[in-house]
């Protein structure tokens, strides 16, 4: 989203969408797997990403985008919804995922595991991304900085390799010395951060934490919960961004696939629907080496190899 939306300031493509973007949102999920055919029976660029939303809400977003990108490159182009973070990590190093929106975290995961996987743009919101500790108001907390206070409460992470969700939310309870596993009953994994909205609302969960731009994006749609106040935020990292297989490019019959996608996605201007959608202001470009901390962080905590 450009810089008119106060969503524009937090993360991954969860902006209110306003009427021109709907419309053209629902013309992009009728169209989504319907680009021009590919020359000489080419295969189809096969999108996929992280669940980290509702799937209506990801159905909408890279259903624009597929149309898009098919548009762009003048090859048929087909989003698949998959069931968890993990999956999105199987099915881009097997290859049954050509491009994919992933995480900071799962992004290395994957180019860790497919040797030759190119990072593609991400947004321009991603170079200084930012986590939200939220609590049940039945805790009596206030807004504060002090996430010490978290320490003996219920507590959800999203996925489990969800960088926003948990990695780095888990790295900053651990420097201000709280133990990221240590939660009366050990921490929950809601799965996505919708649904750990949802479960603090209802006091399964007295706290839990989720990307800010989710938890902007809700707040600016009324549809957050008054039970749940915002507690802290993290200070920023990198995050989201595209990643392209090694083999898609042969695969699909697009030589210059990966310059043409930089090319397509940086050129994207504000008020474009993609960019709407995506709460961006811009995609930039991004390098394998913008996640050096993330990598590094997976190590120290145990959820990289």
């Amino acid at each position: 989203m450009g810089p008119r939306r106060a969503a524009r300031s937090g993360g991954p493509g969860v902006p209110s969408l306003s009427r021109r973007s709907l419309l053209a949102a629902g013309a992009a999920v009728a169209l989504a797997g319907c680009g021009r055919p590919a020359a000489g029976g080419s295969a189809p660029l096969r999108i996929g990403a992280i669940p980290d939303q509702d799937p209506e809400v990801l159905q909408r977003l890279f259903g624009t985008v597929s149309a898009a990108v098919a548009g762009a490159l003048g090859r048929e182009v087909a989003y698949t919804p998959v069931t968890d973070y993990a999956a999105a990590v199987s099915l881009f190093r097997t290859g049954d995922l050509d491009l994919v929106w992933f995480g900071g975290l799962t992004g290395v995961q994957a180019r860790l595991q497919t040797p030759g996987a190119r990072p593609v743009a991400q947004r321009d919101v991603d170079r200084a991304f930012t986590s939200v500790f939220v609590v049940n108001t039945a805790t009596g907390l206030a807004p504060s900085g002090d996430l010490t206070a978290l320490a003996p409460l219920r507590f959800t992470y999203g996925s489990p390799t969800s960088t926003s969700g948990r990695l780095m939310p888990a790295w900053f309870l651990r420097e201000a010395g709280v133990d990221p596993e240590g939660f009366p009953g050990g921490p929950g994994f809601a799965g996505s951060h919708d649904a750990t909205l949802a479960l603090v609302a209802s006091g399964t969960y007295e706290a839990g934490v989720l990307n800010a731009q989710v938890w902007r994006a809700r707040t600016a749609e009324g549809a957050v919960d008054p039970a749940v106040v915002r507690h802290a935020e993290t200070p920023p990292y990198a995050d989201y961004h595209w990643l392209l297989h090694p083999a898609a490019a042969g695969r699909t019959g697009v030589p210059d696939l990966h310059d043409r996608l930089v090319a397509f996605l940086t050129g994207l201007r504000p008020g474009d629907p993609v960019l709407d959608l995506f709460g961006a202001g811009a995609f930039v470009a991004v390098q394998a080496s913008d996640h050096d901390r993330i990598e590094q962080v997976g190590r120290e905590l145990g959820l990289l190899r």
